[in-house]
Formats: structure tokens, sequence, C-alpha cells
């Protein structure tokens, strides 16, 4: 026996008080609605109603057996709700926010092949590398970098952001080459106006270490201070999605690579898993097929 509908059939007639009314809310027999009845109760291996000629009441199983019946239909219900949805065609606008250089470096690619697989999608993509209220700001999707996540949205993670030190040939041929962390303090640095401070935090032999540095370009966006340590301004942390193509050209080149900076999450950050548009469930999977996996796809092909 269908044990989905046996357990309709209980909440149907514990809401109803009546296997009568029940029969009848359910368009079956009261023999069917006894039958389904008994099915439930041989199910949880104990009587969930005593029944009498005029009344209906639960018994202490029934009582704790209720709540898991009424979420068990509910998540039936979802999943009729995806199926039905996974049938229609994908459409509407999508808002999307992420950091600039992420947007650069991986995420335009990522959505213009996602609206090559689902066409009537509209895309609407701003930068910011500031934290965004989805609610104000009226935005579906955040992609974000950070560790630090608002328990009031929900966050998928889709990657991990690895960074490492570099500089451009120029400057070391100017400045020299730091071979430990604290040669750096003898290094100009350029900092991220977000940033970490005055210090460059490395991980090394499963132990922090803190380095002092002295800043000499500030800036708020990644983008420029990817370009200013292109242009052989000073040593600069950078994400890994973003230097690839200049580490492969030797333009830029790695330092002190013993010494790994924070690793930071990169998450697909929304406010509800509740009565998604399916655009937008579509897409968090398609980034999570993209960007997830043991290692980052833009550090599976980094040099070395």
């Amino acid at each position: 026996m269908d044990r989905l509908t046996a357990v309709r059939v209980f909440v149907e007639v514990v809401d109803r008080g009546s296997l009568t009314q029940a029969a009848e809310g359910l368009d079956m027999s009261a023999a069917m609605v006894s039958r389904y009845l008994a099915a439930v109760e041989a199910w949880f291996d104990a009587r969930l109603l005593h029944r009498t000629t005029r009344k209906l009441s639960l018994t202490e199983a029934g009582v704790a057996a209720l709540p898991a019946c009424r979420q068990l239909l509910e998540i039936a219900e979802d999943v009729q709700h995806l199926a039905a949805e996974r049938s229609r065609v994908p459409a509407g606008v999508l808002r999307v926010t992420t950091a600039s250089s992420f947007a650069d470096a991986q995420l335009t690619a990522a959505l213009v092949d996602f609206q090559r697989r689902y066409e009537q999608v509209e895309i609407v993509l701003s930068v910011s590398d500031k934290a965004t209220d989805l609610v104000a700001e009226r935005v579906d999707l955040a992609v974000r970098i950070t560790n630090s996540l608002d328990p009031a949205t929900i966050a998928r993670p889709l990657a991990v952001c690895r960074s490492l030190l570099c500089a451009a040939p120029d400057y070391l041929a100017r400045h020299g080459t730091p071979r430990t962390p604290a040669d750096l303090q003898a290094h100009r640095c350029i900092a991220h106006a977000f940033g970490i401070g005055r210090l460059y935090r490395f991980t090394h032999g499963g132990q922090t270490i803190e380095v002092p540095v002295r800043w000499s370009f500030h800036t708020n966006e990644t983008a420029v201070l990817r370009q200013a340590v292109l242009a052989g301004a000073g040593i600069g942390m950078l994400p890994t999605y973003y230097v690839g193509d200049a580490l492969r050209q030797g333009r830029l080149l790695p330092l002190l690579p013993a010494y790994e900076p924070e690793v930071l999450g990169i998450h697909a950050i929304y406010l509800s898993r509740q009565h998604q548009p399916l655009a937008l469930r579509l897409l968090v999977d398609f980034l999570v097929d993209r960007f997830g996996g043991p290692v980052s796809p833009w550090d599976v092909i980094l040099p070395g």
C-alpha cells in the first residue's frame, strides 16, 4: 500500500476529526480510509488513534508521529513543485552582484555560458567589493569572497579563493627579491583599502605568521591593485583567480611560495531556499558545477 497516501489519510483524519469526513475530502470510501489508517499504524508499529463511535483522539504515539507525517507531506509537495519547475523553461531577470575582479576574471564568462544554455534568462550584473543588502538592492544572488557570513542569508560554497604574494620582474630587478617574510619590511607593498591593515598574514608549517609591512600604495579595488603590481609599484597580495595569465606570461613572479596567505571561501549567497525562482536555482547549480571540486579551476592551470 502507498505509504505517502496512507500518511496523507492519517493527517486528514486528524484534521477533520472524523473518518467519514476524511473519506469525503479525499474522495475515498470509509473502508479504504480504515485500511490506510491500519497501514500507517503497521508502519509505525503503534496505535496512533483512539477510535470510538463518537470521537477520535490521538494516542501518545500518534502525537509523536503527527509532526513527522506533516513534514513528510511538505517534503513531497516540495519535490512535486521542483519536478514541475524542471519541466518548464527558465526565464526572467536575475540580479547578481560580485567583486569587480571576480566578475572580470571568472564570473562574467560563466554567466554568458549559463545564458547560452538558458536563453530566456536576463542577467543584471553589478560589481562591488562591499557587502550588499540583498533585500534593499533587490539582488537575487551575491557571489562573495569571505569567511564571515551573515547568518540571516543562505550561503552555498562554490570554491576557495587562494592568494599569492607577487611582483613584477622590473620591481624585483630594482629592489631585490625577498627570501623570507621578514624581508618584506624593507620593500614597498601595495594594500587593499578593505584588507588586512598593516600586516601580511601567512600560514607556514601549521603556524600563522604576521609580518608588519610598509604600504606605499592603497586602493579600494583589486583590479587597480593588480595593475599597480604589474606596473612595478611594489609587492602585492592577489587572488590566484586573477593572476594566472600574468604568471604564465612572466609579467608577474610569485614570491615566498612556502608561505600561504589566508584562504577564503567563495560563496553563492541568497535569501531563502523556499520558493526560489527556477532560473536562480539552476544558476547556483551551474556555478557549483563550474567552480567546485577539490581544487579551484583557476588553480589547476597555474604555472607550477
